[in-house]
């Protein structure tokens, strides 16, 4: 059964259950939700990555908890993005 098939079924079943007015405003209710959760995690985003450029800007470092070693935050992309953590770690 395909995604596409499934919405289908679970449309129709909720409008032979609800009928069509009940159906519109649980849709509405749905909608509703998931742009108010939209808009918290832009937000969310939003903080957090001006959070970290205040962070990078003021030079700080952090610790990571694997390598006890403290850091800057950019020599975790450096390392990631390196052969010898491609052979490492195969499966990233």
């Amino acid at each position: 059964m395909s995604v596409e098939s499934e919405i289908l079924f679970i449309f129709m079943l909720g409008l032979i259950l609800l009928g069509p007015n009940q159906l519109h405003s649980l849709w509405a209710q749905v909608a509703r939700a998931k742009a108010q959760f939209e808009e918290a995690k832009r937000e969310f985003r939003s903080h957090l990555a001006a959070k970290v450029d205040a962070a990078y800007q003021e030079g700080k470092t952090y610790t990571s908890p694997e390598l006890g070693a403290s850091r800057e935050p950019s020599s975790d992309l450096r390392y990631w993005n390196s052969e010898s953590a491609r052979e490492a770690h195969p499966a990233r």
